[in-house]
């Protein structure tokens, strides 16, 4: 591939990036007690803890709900960035990279 594709190739992924850094998920774990927002580039945006949901004798479950929100969001936020970049790592191999 030319210059130009490479440029082309290079403004695309620019864009993926942006795409990825805007798209936001919201897990949530024990009815609504944690939530986790996550951009697409997996940078965590705001935990949420309603006090309604939470037994204060029972902080071990809070701290599960909390490990499986970050887990789980994390995990879904991999599989978006993978699909989203599937087409482009077919485009990267053709430029020899």
């Amino acid at each position: 591939m030319g210059r130009l594709d490479q440029v082309k190739m290079l403004h695309k992924m620019k864009k993926l990036q942006k795409e990825l850094e805007q798209q936001v998920l919201t897990i949530e774990k024990g009815d609504g007690a944690v939530t986790v927002e996550i951009s697409g580039d997996q940078k965590i945006k705001k935990i949420t803890i309603n006090p309604e949901y939470i037994d204060v004798n029972d902080i071990h479950q809070l701290e599960r709900w909390l490990e499986d929100a970050v887990k789980d969001a994390i995990q879904q936020s991999q599989r978006i960035a993978a699909e989203k970049m599937q087409p482009m790592m077919g485009a990267l191999g053709s430029l020899g990279l």
